[in-house]
C-alpha cells in the first residue's frame, strides 16, 4: 500500500505542481508506473477547473468564470501540456526533416505556429465550454463532464505511450521517464481510471453521448500516424499535444452529439 501511494504521489508531483511529501523522490521506475494514474491527474485538474467555473459564477459572468477556471488549471499543472502543444506546433510547422522537428521542439523559446496554436486551442476550450454550460447547466452533470475531458484526453496519451517507440534516441526531455512504455496491466488500469467519470456523465444524462468517444480515438490514431511518419514515434511534447487536442475534440463531440440527441 505503502508503495502504491508513492507511485500515486510521484504521479501528483511529476504531472502537477501541487506540493508532495519530502519523501516523494523521482525514481524513474515510479515515475513509468506512475503513468496509469495519469488519468486521475485528470480528476484532480478538471474538478478544481470545473469547481472554480461554478463557485465564480455566483459573482463573475459565465464567461469570466470560464476564464479564471482556465488559469486555475494551468497553474495547476504549470502549462504542462500547453508548452508540449505549443512545441508541436513550432517543431511540424517549421521542419521538415526529423532531426530539425526535434530540435525546434527542444528550444526553449516560443515561435509564432506555438502562439497562434495556444491562442486557438484555448479558444476553443473557451467556447465550447461557454456552450456546454449552456447545455448542461446542472453543476454535478457539468463538473462530471469537465473532469472527464481531462481524463479522457490523458488517457489518449496512455494509447500513444503504448503502441508507439519513443522517438529521440537520447531520451535527455521531459519524457524520459515514460519513454521506455507502459505494460498492458497499467494500461487496463488507465482506461478503467480515465472512463469511470465518463460514465458517471453518462448515466447522468444519455447513453448515446457515449459516441463522443469514437472522434477521440480516431484523432488518437491519426496523430499516432502522423508523429510515427515524421519523427518515427512520440515524445513528450507530442503527448502534451494529444492530450490538449483531445481534451477539445471531446468538448466538440459533446456539443455536436446534442443535436441529434
Amino acid at each position: 500500500m505503502k508503495r502504491e501511494l508513492h507511485i500515486f504521489l510521484t504521479a501528483v508531483m511529476f504531472y502537477t505542481r501541487i506540493p508532495c511529501p519530502k519523501w516523494v523522490d523521482h525514481n524513474p521506475d515510479y515515475i513509468s508506473l506512475a503513468t496509469r494514474y495519469f488519468p486521475v491527474m485528470g480528476w484532480i485538474v478538471g474538478g478544481v477547473y470545473a469547481g472554480v467555473i461554478i463557485l465564480s459564477m455566483y459573482l463573475f459572468s459565465p464567461f469570466i468564470s470560464i476564464l479564471l477556471g482556465l488559469v486555475s488549471s494551468v497553474l495547476l499543472t504549470g502549462a504542462f501540456h500547453e508548452d508540449g502543444f505549443a512545441d508541436v506546433c513550432d517543431g511540424f510547422g517549421g521542419g521538415w526533416t526529423k532531426e530539425r522537428i526535434l530540435l525546434i521542439m527542444k528550444d526553449s523559446r516560443v515561435g509564432t505556429y506555438g502562439v497562434v496554436g495556444v491562442i486557438l486551442i484555448f479558444g476553443l476550450k473557451i467556447a465550447s465550454t461557454n456552450s456546454l454550460l449552456n447545455s448542461f447547466f446542472d453543476p454535478f452533470i457539468f463538473i462530471s463532464l469537465i473532469i472527464s475531458s481531462h481524463s479522457l484526453s490523458r488517457m489518449m496519451t496512455v494509447l500513444v505511450i503504448y503502441f508507439q517507440q519513443y522517438a529521440r534516441e537520447d531520451q535527455d526531455t521531459k519524457a524520459k521517464p515514460v519513454a521506455t512504455g507502459i505494460s498492458t496491466n497499467n494500461l487496463l488500469i488507465s482506461f478503467i481510471l480515465g472512463l469511470f467519470p465518463f460514465f458517471i456523465f453518462l448515466f447522468q444524462t444519455n447513453l448515446l453521448f457515449s459516441v463522443a468517444l469514437m472522434p477521440m480515438l480516431l484523432i488518437t490514431l491519426y496523430l499516432m500516424h502522423y508523429f510515427k511518419k515524421w519523427i518515427g514515434g512520440y515524445t513528450g511534447d507530442c503527448l502534451g499535444a494529444t492530450q490538449q487536442i483531445n481534451e477539445v475534440v471531446f468538448l466538440l463531440s459533446l456539443l455536436a452529439a446534442w443535436k441529434f440527441i
